[in-house]
């Protein structure tokens, strides 16, 4: 196991936890597992916690792998933040769909759906945050 790989490990499930714990607090103390009526739209209580809690997880876990995970990264932090972005959205979508099914058509609770759904976006993100996102440097030939 690499140094990277360990870091990318302990700073994923620092971040995760803090996701899931926002997520159950959300969800069950803000929302109190109500619908969230926006006036145009309406949204069920447990993707309107995932939405909520997004803003605060996507900056602690972008700072944790930039500064401590993904440190010889010669790319600009606003490059790096796009990208991270980027990968960050497609992992929102896999947790949207995730949760409209595991909660929605399978009837699973969905702080547990939550957990799943995480343990394969984490998978995902390990390869595009190491080979896009905070990219190093290429060794020369």
């Amino acid at each position: 196991m690499t140094p990277q790989f360990f870091r990318y490990g302990v700073t994923g499930v620092a971040n995760m936890a803090f996701d899931w714990v926002l997520y159950f607090i959300t969800f069950h103390f803000i929302l109190e597992k109500q619908m969230l009526h926006l006036g145009i739209v309406t949204l069920s209580s447990h993707i309107a916690a995932m939405i909520i809690v997004f803003p605060i997880t996507f900056f602690t876990g972008f700072l944790l792998q930039k500064y401590v995970t993904f440190t010889a990264s010669v790319l600009r932090g606003r490059v790096q933040i796009i990208r991270y972005l980027a990968v960050v959205i497609a992992n929102l979508l896999i947790n949207y769909a995730g949760l409209k099914l595991l909660v929605d058509f399978i009837g699973i609770f969905p702080t547990p759906s939550k957990m799943i759904v995480t343990i394969l976006t984490t998978m995902f993100s390990y390869f595009s945050q190491k080979k896009y996102t905070f990219r190093g440097v290429k060794a020369k030939k």
